[in-house]
């Protein structure tokens, strides 16, 4: 499995480096039972801090992606489809591209609501 992250990009590291397992669940190149790097063999790789690839790992925990098991590292649960991994996906797009536009978190939550509505 491929990690990308850039540095100058306005989404965060850890962010980012949850978008890549997303998008890897999402295309079929990593499936349940597979193990991601080591948080501290991936910060090394990445040139980014522990902290920060944990942080990423943390948010794939909370959305039922990944388990986070003491010494054996992370885990791919498979309990979220490919298509709900794609709409995380498309989510952080969003994210981003709010953002770079300079919305506040309130404006972006109010933007998805008008789409929820159709006002």
């Amino acid at each position: 499995m491929l990690f990308r992250v850039d540095p100058g990009s306005a989404v965060p590291l850890g962010d980012q480096i949850a978008a890549s397992v997303r998008g890897a669940l999402a295309d079929g190149s990593v499936r349940a039972g597979e193990r991601l790097p080591a948080a501290r063999a991936l910060a090394a790789s990445l040139g980014v801090n522990v902290h920060t690839v944990l942080r990423g790992y943390q948010r794939l925990r909370e959305e039922g992606l990944i388990e986070l098991r003491r010494g054996r590292g992370a885990v791919v649960t498979g309990t979220a489809s490919p298509g709900r991994a794609r709409l995380g996906e498309a989510a952080q797009r969003l994210i981003a591209e709010a953002r770079d536009l300079g919305m506040s978190d309130e404006e972006i939550v109010g933007v998805v609501r008008m789409g929820l509505t159709g006002r």
